[in-house]
């Protein structure tokens, strides 16, 4: 009997799916069918926010075409296809079932960049190319990563006859990989096109206006908690950090995968090798680089640490415990971030190509409120809040006291 937490098993492609989910998995099957032989490049886009399920669609997808291409009577008979995913933590769990799979080998999966300089070298585009988390690829070079073209995506598809790509703007988190829809359009537009919307939150048990709350908060605006915020969720707001991770504890010693993580904001003073987050009666080191082969969340020790966007993105957790650094304010009702705060200053590289600093400056904001929105949204049974800044945890305290 498997780990029924186990990303791997979250993703395997004998999940079962729902009506939906086959239903989009055959639309594209038939999409690659159709313009595997045209004489131009075909993209089809998937869109959809955290924990909509795209991932769980894209395994089955893969498992279906790469068995197709061992049938001689399959139209994608003998095609060369290859499944990419930017993201270290996420690559780890797809290549770990890699191996448990016929015809789904460790080597379909690579990252992007390994792929393109790959394909440079030996010269050989291939048939279906599927792109899991599409809104990490990078949007210019980045030398420091051996990525010298001006975008992933536009050369992911040059090389790739089909090209298959996941999409959420809100979990667009780095400068460098800076997307939005009008850039995204922009390059795949001039090719045949397919896209499909998933609206369906399969992650979170929380109510839709719940789910509507966050994206509404994390687009800037506070508005009131929705009545239905608890309902068949274990929703939260503590005024003590230290509170919330007793909480996030027993939880843990509960039902496992249970996780403190937290925005950028927290200053390095390291301390005895190890840099912390500290609040008020709580202080608990950063995640360390994870050298295993084993996500984050699923190392029992990390309970001892506090997450962030790299180690928990793509992942679930069964509880979280969301730590909003000392950058996210609110000023009336608006929520603003206080850049002079903001710790992680390599994901907020300038770029070249942004040079209106007031555009550029609205952009870091929303990336920053972005990483807030991945974090808030990882709990699938419960979500727990603790915001540093006073003035927004006394108004969240205030409107959690009338639920």
């Amino acid at each position: 009997m498997g780990n029924s937490n186990a990303a791997d098993n979250k993703l395997a492609p004998t999940k079962q799916l729902t009506d939906e989910q086959s239903r989009l998995v055959e639309q594209i099957k038939q999409f690659a069918i159709d313009h595997l032989n045209d004489d131009t490049h075909a993209v089809f886009t998937i869109y959809g926010d955290a924990g909509t399920g795209k991932s769980v669609i894209l395994s089955k997808l893969f498992y279906d075409i790469q068995q197709m291409a061992h049938e001689k009577s399959s139209p994608l008979y003998q095609t060369s296809n290859y499944f990419l995913v930017n993201h270290p933590e996420i690559l780890k769990v797809y290549k770990k079932m890699a191996g448990s799979q016929d015809n789904v080998l460790k080597k379909n999966f690579n990252r992007p960049t390994s792929f393109i300089n790959q394909n440079d070298k030996n010269h050989q585009d291939v048939d279906i190319t599927i792109i899991d988390e599409a809104h990490l690829l990078l949007s210019s070079g980045d030398h420091y990563n051996n990525f010298y073209y001006d975008n992933q995506l536009s050369e992911i598809i040059k090389r790739s006859q089909i090209t298959i790509l996941v999409f959420d703007h809100r979990q667009v988190l780095r400068t460098k990989s800076f997307w939005n829809l009008d850039r995204l359009h922009h390059i795949i537009d001039p090719y045949t096109n397919g896209e499909y919307h998933l609206t369906h939150q399969f992650r979170m048990t929380a109510s839709d206006s719940l789910v509507k709350w966050i994206n509404t908060f994390t687009d800037g605006k506070l508005t009131p908690l929705p009545a239905d915020a608890k309902k068949d969720y274990d929703f939260r707001i503590f005024d003590n950090a230290e509170e919330m991770r007793k909480a996030i504890f027993a939880r843990n010693q509960e039902v496992g995968l249970s996780r403190i993580v937290s925005t950028s904001g927290y200053p390095s003073t390291l301390d005895g090798g190890k840099h912390y987050v500290t609040e008020p009666d709580f202080k608990m080191p950063w995640d360390q680089y994870n050298y295993t082969q084993t996500p984050w969340a699923e190392i029992p020790e990390t309970v001892n640490e506090v997450g962030s966007m790299f180690t928990c993105q793509g992942f679930d957790l069964n509880y979280v415990g969301v730590i909003l650094g000392p950058p996210i304010y609110l000023d009336d009702d608006d929520v603003h971030v206080e850049m002079s705060k903001f710790t992680d200053v390599e994901s907020l590289k300038k770029r070249k190509d942004m040079d209106d600093p007031v555009e550029f400056e609205r952009i870091k904001e929303q990336l920053v409120l972005n990483s807030a929105n991945v974090l808030l949204k990882r709990g699938v049974k419960g979500l727990y809040i603790f915001v540093h800044n006073q003035e927004l945890r006394k108004r969240l305290l205030d409107d959690y006291k009338k639920l």
